[in-house]
């Protein structure tokens, strides 16, 4: 099957949300009001789709190479039912990570998602919201009278699927309900207009992805632009919502001094008093990578500029018994001092929650 690319004329396709290029839906998911609605716009856009016994064995992808599958994976939507409900930790972000989809359309170089995910990079929807909220409400009870913070976007960016899916204002108006439970994501996009007017009750802390120009102009394609993400961010703090920024990965580069004084100046510019003054967050983390994530991104990514020169890094040891090569000691403490004067120098009454 000839693969049909949506195109809209004389528009920056940045300014777009994601249309797939191929759906796959497995049977079970049209028997979901979101899967049926899912399977009416695809009809409507005309774009071409199959049917799939399970969201997690997608054998017969296009492509002549591994690489062009790759490609078109990252631009395939797989729509399912969410049949593990037990929900994966996610420290230190939050208690646990709440699946509501997997896979990104964005080529971040460095993301880890590219070993996470291995061999199934295309991007799965889950339809089955309301049992996702079931089991959610279960770790709620389970840790009463504890508060119980979910993450949206560690297998995922959901807001550039919220066109198509609607999830997440789901999910924030059912954790506006709750007194115990909240919400958080984290984004580099900017699809927010159908978040705004949303019932989140300050429950849910919407959080972007930034970075020095340098990190978003070789490492970050087909993500939204960095005036659009504040754009978005400005939108979101008058919106009401508690909000926040990550700067990840930091990465150690030629004038990197200068390019993230830059970025937390020109964050101070751009946001709005609502966010300056009220409940604001940053999180830090350093660039990482392992030997596994090194090889895979040199093969989908065969010119990229991403350092991952081992015998310049430390070996840091992970929870899962596998480690990672982070920058040394002595550079880690000058990216972190140097980032945090600048963010409490425009934003004081900011919390930096964690460096890692």
């Amino acid at each position: 099957m000839a693969l049909t690319v949506i195109e809209k004329p004389n528009v920056d396709r940045s300014e777009l949300s994601f249309i797939p290029d191929l759906v796959y839906f497995e049977p079970g998911a049209l028997e979901y009001p979101k899967g049926k609605r899912i399977m009416a716009w695809v009809e409507k856009e005309g774009i071409p789709f199959r049917m799939t016994t399970s969201h997690n064995r997608i054998t017969n992808l296009p492509g002549d190479s591994e690489l062009e599958q790759y490609r078109i994976a990252k631009r395939t939507l797989v729509v399912g039912v969410r049949k593990t409900l037990k929900f994966d930790q996610s420290k230190p972000s939050a208690e646990y990570a709440i699946p509501i989809a997997t896979g990104c359309m964005g080529h971040c170089h460095y993301c880890y998602l590219q070993t996470t995910l291995g061999s199934k990079p295309y991007i799965r929807v889950y339809v089955n919201i309301d049992e996702i909220l079931q089991a959610a409400q279960g770790y709620i009870d389970e840790r009463e009278p504890e508060v119980t913070r979910f993450e949206a976007a560690c297998t995922s960016d959901p807001v550039g699927l919220e066109p198509i899916t609607g999830s997440l204002r789901e999910l924030i108006e059912y954790m506006g309900e709750q007194p115990l439970g909240r919400l958080r994501f984290v984004t580099k996009f900017h699809h927010v207009d159908s978040l705004l007017d949303a019932k989140h009750n300050g429950h849910t802390r919407i959080r972007f992805s930034v970075n020095a120009k340098y990190v978003i102009k070789h490492f970050e394609p087909a993500t939204s632009r960095f005036e659009q993400r504040i754009e978005a961010a400005a939108k979101v703090a008058k919106a009401g919502y508690p909000m926040g920024f990550i700067i990840a990965p930091i990465i150690w580069h030629d004038g990197w001094e200068e390019g993230y004084a830059e970025l937390l100046e020109s964050l101070a510019k751009a946001l709005p008093e609502e966010a300056q003054n009220g409940d604001l967050t940053f999180e830090l983390i350093q660039h990482r990578f392992t030997k596994t994530a090194k090889n895979v991104i040199e093969k989908r990514y065969p010119k990229t500029k991403l350092e991952m020169d081992i015998e310049k890094r430390k070996y840091k040891w992970g929870r899962w018994g596998q480690g990672k090569y982070v920058y040394p000691d002595e550079q880690a403490y000058a990216l972190r001092m140097f980032i945090s004067e600048r963010i409490f120098e425009h934003f004081p009454n900011a919390k930096i929650e964690y460096f890692t």
